[in-house]
């Protein structure tokens, strides 16, 4: 709350609305990149059976 209210000076309805990626975004606080290596582990460990 701190952050968002006091750092980045959301009012209190834009401080519930936001989203934890918006607010991360807001901070400089962006999320590293997926490598391709560690992507395709996750594909063979959670195989989409939807298909």
């Amino acid at each position: 709350m701190f952050l968002g209210l006091g750092v980045l000076r959301l009012t209190p309805q834009a401080f519930w609305r936001v989203t934890l990626c918006e607010l991360a975004a807001a901070l400089g606080e962006g999320a590293t990149p997926l490598a391709r290596t560690r992507f395709a582990e996750l594909m063979q460990e959670f195989p989409d059976h939807g298909q």
